[in-house]
């Protein structure tokens, strides 16, 4: 037999927990569906969260989720394995993959995203402790330090390249396989951001990040590197309930995250990669007030259409 809910949560992290606790807090009948590791478990600490900066990630959700179950939401450590409207009803069933079933009223999915990183030996095993993507979330803690960026065809590379001088008087940008125009150079040298050609063939690591090593042999030495990785939203969810995508493959939502399909809401970075921790929860925080009044909405109406 399945279980009813108002609201069912796929998704524990920042996005998740702020829109569980809203709606917990608000007499909603709530649980979270939390499976798979945080995109930022591999760093030890976050940054740019007011009250919370320097804080482990876990520590936050740890916080987050007894604070939702203070409140009477439930937890459920479990993964969603397909979600539908039920037949015939506006409402929705969600399958988990222990067999248990959820059927809920309204849906948030704050599933988040995943980086794919580029194919480069040393890189991967370095993620989240020097070798980082956001200037914003962890300039500061290798400021004064001889920083590399790989380039690559990512748009946001040249952006970010620009911007690491602000933390650093010695960034150097790995060409690698990037195209750089005569303005994008002129931009760079305006900053101080020297550039280094050839294509990259390792990271140097001697358990900490030493250096860059390129096809050519040259070896140059680094203690951080930035990298642009490719950001997937875990969208699967979504997409089996039938909401509408951009060209580029994120779903379609309206400033309170509510997606094409009545009734389905999404909040964070599984809607938007620039999502910062500060900003997904904000995100989950709209989307549970946007939930909770659609709610109230559809219970004014039902004794008019009764009648």
């Amino acid at each position: 037999m399945s279980e009813m809910y108002d609201v069912v949560i796929v998704g524990g992290g920042a996005a998740g927990l702020s829109a569980a606790l809203v709606l917990a807090r608000s007499r909603r009948k709530v649980a979270v569906v939390r499976g798979g590791a945080p995109r930022n478990a591999p760093a030890e600490h976050m940054h740019g969260f007011l009250s919370r900066d320097g804080m482990p990630p876990g520590e936050l959700l740890a916080t987050g989720a007894a604070e939702v179950a203070g409140y009477g939401g439930e937890l459920i450590d479990d993964f969603v394995s397909s979600a539908e409207k039920s037949y015939g009803q506006d409402d929705f069933t969600v399958q988990l993959a222990s067999g248990r079933t959820l059927t809920a009223r309204r849906v948030l999915i704050a599933t988040g995203l995943r980086d794919e990183l580029p194919d480069l030996p040393g890189l991967r095993e370095r993620w989240g402790a020097d070798v980082l993507h956001c200037p914003y979330c962890h300039g500061y803690e290798v400021r004064d330090q001889p920083i590399g960026l790989l380039g690559g065809d990512d748009p946001r590379t040249l952006h970010v390249a620009l911007l690491l001088p602000q933390w650093s008087a010695d960034v150097i940008l790995f060409q690698h396989t990037m195209e750089l125009s005569d303005t994008d150079r002129a931009q760079l040298d305006a900053r101080g951001v020297r550039v280094v050609e050839g294509e990259v063939a390792r990271l140097v690591v001697d358990g900490t990040l030493r250096g860059v090593e390129l096809a050519d042999g040259r070896a140059v030495p680094r203690s951080a590197m930035f990298v642009a990785p490719t950001f997937v939203p875990n969208a699967d969810v979504l997409h089996s309930l039938g909401c509408d995508f951009d060209e580029k493959g994120w779903v379609v939502v309206d400033p309170t995250g509510r997606t094409s399909v009545p009734g389905v809401w999404a909040a964070g970075n599984v809607s938007s990669a620039a999502a910062q921790v500060i900003v997904a929860a904000a995100a989950g925080y709209n989307a549970a007030v946007a939930i909770n009044g659609d709610l109230v909405l559809e219970a004014a109406q039902l004794p008019v259409s009764a009648g």
